[in-house]
């Protein structure tokens, strides 16, 4: 991407962010966080990369909710940006933030383990030990 497009995704992002938080209320939309934005190098195009918190339904919802919203969300950013041209936008579903929490999930669950199996080599030295004796 080149700075202008960089820059332009970054604002387009902020701006989207602050729209869904302060201005959409549809009630559908759920808990969703922009995490990122690919511009195409026209400036015509948006992916907007979104995280959605809650049940596979609940995804759905939001991003129906996201759908009916859009010409909503891209008059407001017209209004907000100052563009020559207002992006076509597509919401797309970012997994990042969910296989994130999965592998820290994980390498809690490994971390556990480790501790008990130290616990447990412990235990039995100590009692290998006391046999000696």
């Amino acid at each position: 991407m080149t700075i202008k497009q960089e820059r332009a995704a970054e604002l387009i992002k902020e701006e989207i962010s602050r729209i869904l938080r302060e201005r959409v209320s549809d009630p559908r939309i759920g808990f969703v966080s922009v995490t990122g934005v690919d511009i195409s190098a026209d400036l015509k195009n948006a992916k907007v990369f979104v995280s959605v918190l809650g049940s596979k339904v609940e995804k759905d919802k939001t991003f129906e909710g996201l759908k009916s919203a859009t010409p909503f969300i891209r008059g407001q950013l017209g209004h907000a940006l100052e563009m020559r041209f207002v992006p076509e936008i597509e919401f797309v579903y970012d997994k990042s933030i969910e296989r994130g929490s999965r592998v820290l999930a994980i390498m809690s669950k490994l971390e556990r383990e480790a501790a008990e199996g130290r616990k447990y080599l412990k235990e039995q030295k100590r009692e290998k030990g006391h046999r000696r004796h």
